[in-house]
């Protein structure tokens, strides 16, 4: 990102661009900055999007070729192609080396193979960076700089509670944040309790509370976390899918632990947001792996139940919870 941020300020800009990695947010921003700072606002005559695959290189080298209508670049963007991934891109890629000087390119992708011949070709000529989903830290002191340019103080441990809330997606946690600064409009210090006033919690921090209270064998709570969701029209069994899928994550991460792996490793092996790791290595410790892989056979067969009409799914989900929050170890 250092690269971006400094083209961005010296507008010194490369010809061609590829954004990539999991954290959307971050590259729409760039895409977004980018796009603003290469071409004057308002410049639709040199501006061209294409987006999915099927898109046609003979068409887009032609453009390429186009000199720009008045200005001094025209500017090509790009978006999920599957350039980077397939060998539709090679013709593309071939072309990158004789781009014309008053044409840019910038590529968007969610995923790409660095053994591709159109990511060599970026990289022989332009800047490839990949966007990942940041760390706590990261979060931590981009989440306290937004609060300070609206002038206002939070305390660290309510800027933890704040993502434990809503989660660790960046666009998420910007849509949350506005609603937090409106709330506490003329107010200099934002608290826990301004947090709990308007923000969401995320569906995946109720599962997380849930398989808690199924620990910790806190029957009431568990279920109360299941009924919550219920009456946030969740589908029964869009439930038991993300707690099966908690489980399964724990159950990784307790053998990726065994095998004395580290939270990063963890989260690259596991899946998981390098935020997250942490909170399954502590909520893994609550359960055996034997455990673990019982309740995710018992999952299948509940699914499987309902699949075949000997039980409803709202029931099934219930006795899921009552089963695993009563019996003992």
């Amino acid at each position: 990102m250092k690269s971006l941020n400094e083209d961005l300020k010296t507008g010194k800009f490369s010809q061609i661009y590829l954004l990539f990695g999991e954290e959307n947010y971050l590259k729409k921003q760039y895409k977004e900055r980018f796009t603003k700072a290469i071409l004057p606002e308002g410049d639709t005559m040199n501006y061209a999007y294409y987006e999915g695959k099927g898109v046609d290189v003979r068409e887009v080298i032609d453009l390429a070729e186009t000199m720009p209508f008045f200005s001094e670049r025209r500017l090509i963007v790009f978006e999920n192609t599957g350039f980077f991934k397939t060998a539709a891109g090679a013709e593309l890629a071939d072309y990158l080396k004789d781009l014309p000087e008053t044409t840019y390119f910038l590529f968007v992708e969610d995923e790409i193979d660095k053994r591709s011949k159109m990511y060599k070709a970026v990289k022989a000529k332009g800047r490839a960076v990949e966007l990942p989903l940041q760390d706590e830290h990261t979060l931590k002191r981009w989440i306290a700089g937004q609060v300070g340019k609206e002038n206002k103080k939070i305390m660290e441990q309510d800027v933890l509670y704040f993502l434990n809330k809503v989660g660790t997606d960046m666009q998420n946690i910007t849509k949350e944040l506005e609603k937090v600064f409106c709330y506490t409009l003329g107010s200099e210090r934002i608290t826990r309790e301004d947090i709990d006033a308007v923000c969401v919690t995320q569906i995946s921090n109720h599962i997380f509370d849930m398989v808690n209270a199924v620990a910790e064998k806190q029957q009431k709570r568990a279920l109360d976390l299941y009924y919550d969701l219920l009456a946030l029209k969740e589908p029964p069994m869009r439930i038991l899918f993300l707690l099966t899928r908690q489980y399964r994550g724990l159950y990784q991460v307790k053998l990726l632990v065994k095998k004395g792996y580290g939270k990063k490793e963890i989260a690259a092996k596991a899946g998981l947001h390098p935020f997250a790791v942490g909170k399954y290595m502590e909520q893994a410790k609550l359960f055996r792996s034997g455990e673990l892989r019982k309740i995710l056979e018992d999952s299948a067969d509940i699914e499987q139940s309902v699949k075949t009409g000997l039980l409803a799914d709202h029931l099934a989900v219930e006795i899921f919870l009552v089963k695993y929050s009563q019996e003992s170890r």
